[in-house]
């Protein structure tokens, strides 16, 4: 090898050498490397300016059971010698009780209680609803009551009554009904308690019951009334956890005080009807939450609540970050708290999109 190519080889060597000492002492180092000091603050947390409906809610306890309160009367002197179980349903037609040598007293639909005995030639509001009941059984034929008047008792209510006495095992049906042998009530009685007891005389009350459909009962304080309509809709969360929708169906007129102590106030009695009554699954009486909307706003521009800076005097600011991590305070005016889904109404200087810390 020359003399020259030795020498270049030599440079090379002691440029590679010089190159590793420099990388070693980090001079070499990328340019990021360089900056000294502390980081910067990072940027804020921060959530858009929305504009949509929004809707305030109001928590409430109240009692899923059953609607209705009935206490069955019998109006026969005899004993009773067989009562139906708590929980049982019997609908019209059906046998609710039975006394004597096991003689059915039936259950059939109407608003006027029983009072007389009900035979062929007589008129009345207790007639017409037996001979509504008879057809509705299949017993009797609707034309015949236009024909003959639904108030009247006539042949056609004397055959409807005969074949609904073979039907429940009446033995020599006359076709017509004596006091006591029938029990008028509006709707399809469920069984909540028994009054009398075997053996017990069959006049005065029987049992307690209710009707069939599944309800929840609300003690509404009477301040919020105003607030609440029938056809509401509203949310039921169950002993579960499991939410379901329900509709109010009814709002007393008449404030009640319950509880004691210095916090008992008047309450107006508010029932719910379960849109999904199967939801309630086999529960009988169970305590229940109910979201009831007391207000709603729509097409409102809305921050998060955590958004808000109450400062003196009583007056509100929200933070809002800009380009750059910029920040600048702009006065609001709270309006609708939606608190399900952590949002409030506000009227100041803001456009949806924008951002607040």
């Amino acid at each position: 090898m020359s003399r020259g190519r030795w020498l270049a080889l030599a440079v090379v060597i002691a440029v590679a050498a010089g190159a590793v000492s420099a990388w070693r002492a980090g001079a070499l180092a990328p340019a990021a490397s360089s900056r000294s000091g502390p980081p910067g603050p990072p940027p804020p947390a921060t959530q858009p300016v929305v504009r949509e409906d929004l809707s305030a809610v109001t928590p409430v306890t109240a009692t899923l059971g059953y609607s209705g309160s009935y206490s069955v009367r019998g109006q026969d002197p005899g004993t009773l010698t067989w009562l139906p179980r708590p929980g049982t349903v019997i609908r019209q037609g059906r046998v609710l009780y039975r006394i004597n040598n096991g003689s059915p007293v039936l259950l059939l639909y109407g608003r006027v209680p029983a009072w007389r005995t009900l035979a062929e030639g007589v008129t009345g509001a207790d007639v017409a609803q037996l001979n509504h009941g008879l057809v509705g059984l299949g017993l009797a034929d609707r034309a015949d009551f236009v024909a003959l008047g639904w108030d009247y008792f006539s042949w056609a209510t004397a055959y409807g009554v005969q074949r609904l006495e073979e039907r429940r095992g009446v033995a020599d049906p006359p076709g017509s009904l004596s006091l006591g042998q029938v029990v008028f009530e509006p709707e399809a009685l469920r069984v909540s308690r028994l009054i009398g007891s075997l053996g017990g005389s069959a006049t005065g009350p029987v049992v307690f019951a209710t009707s069939d459909r599944q309800a929840v009962t609300i003690g509404l304080d009477a301040s919020d009334q105003s607030e609440v309509r029938l056809g509401d809709r509203v949310s039921i969360t169950l002993p579960s956890g499991a939410t379901t929708p329900g509709v109010v169906s009814s709002i007393g007129r008449v404030a009640t005080t319950s509880g004691s102590g210095g916090g008992a106030g008047p309450t107006i009695p508010v029932q719910v009807r379960l849109t999904h009554p199967r939801a309630a699954g086999s529960l009988d009486q169970a305590p229940v939450t109910v979201d009831i909307t007391t207000a709603s706003v729509k097409d409102a521009l809305a921050v998060p609540v955590g958004a808000l800076l109450a400062h003196s005097p009583g007056g509100y600011d929200v933070e809002l970050a800009g380009p750059g991590n910029t920040r600048r305070w702009v006065p609001v005016r709270p309006g609708l708290f939606d608190d399900a889904d952590g949002l409030v109404q506000v009227t100041g200087a803001l456009t949806p999109g924008q951002r607040v810390v």
